[in-house]
């Protein structure tokens, strides 16, 4: 198995292998193509997008800057993905993400790792774990999304945390390390922050 083949496999590769940084950097000029849209390119960013990204579904909106190891190379976004600017996707093996979730400004989602064994990181082994991102999930400002983590569908990472573990589907978690602080239940039914009413005439 070559370093490119192990790149997704979890084992300790090399990331600086001359045929891994030579598929990478040409992908990383659309990632900069895509960087220097107007405002106004809506269109353009669109096919940018689809060209970049693994997969990604009708109607998601990401506000550049965006950085990505592999320009989305191994992103996965279901419809209507939100992201605001300055997301981070550490995409060197597969980023999952589901339908109608949110990131806020200044998230980072890293799939890869280094070793804990000093002499190995000098040696600049790495290796590369899948993240998963349910369905409706929002991700705080700010918020970090390491390795191998998985985040249910529904929940809500508060901004500013540090997810190092899975989240369970239909909660509130924050922190840093990020833990569970409550599930989604009736009262966010009747409030939608604090003691602030959802009132049905607004919803029209």
């Amino acid at each position: 198995m070559n370093d490119y083949e192990k790149m997704k496999s979890g084992r300790l590769y090399m990331p600086q292998d001359p045929d891994i940084l030579k598929e990478q950097f040409k992908r990383l000029e659309k990632l900069y193509d895509f960087n220097s849209t107007r405002p106004y390119e809506s269109e353009k960013r669109a096919g940018l997008l689809k060209e970049m990204f693994a997969e990604i579904g009708e109607d998601c909106y990401i506000e550049p800057p965006l950085h990505a190891n592999w320009a989305g190379k191994n992103v996965h976004f279901g419809k209507k993905v939100y992201a605001n600017f300055n997301l981070t996707l550490v995409d060197d093996t597969d980023i999952y993400v589901g339908d109608f979730t949110m990131f806020g400004p200044n998230v980072t989602v890293a799939t890869a790792g280094h070793p804990i064994l000093p002499r190995l990181r000098e040696e600049g082994y790495q290796y590369n774990l899948p993240v998963f991102i349910g369905k409706n999930c929002w991700i705080g400002a700010g918020a970090v999304i390491l390795s191998g983590v998985t985040v249910g569908d529904n929940s809500v990472i508060g901004a500013g945390s540090v997810v190092t573990r899975d989240i369970p589907a239909n909660c509130v978690a924050v922190g840093n390390p990020c833990r569970v602080i409550r599930k989604i239940g009736e009262r966010d039914e009747k409030y939608y922050h604090g003691d602030m009413a959802i009132e049905p005439e607004d919803l029209e």
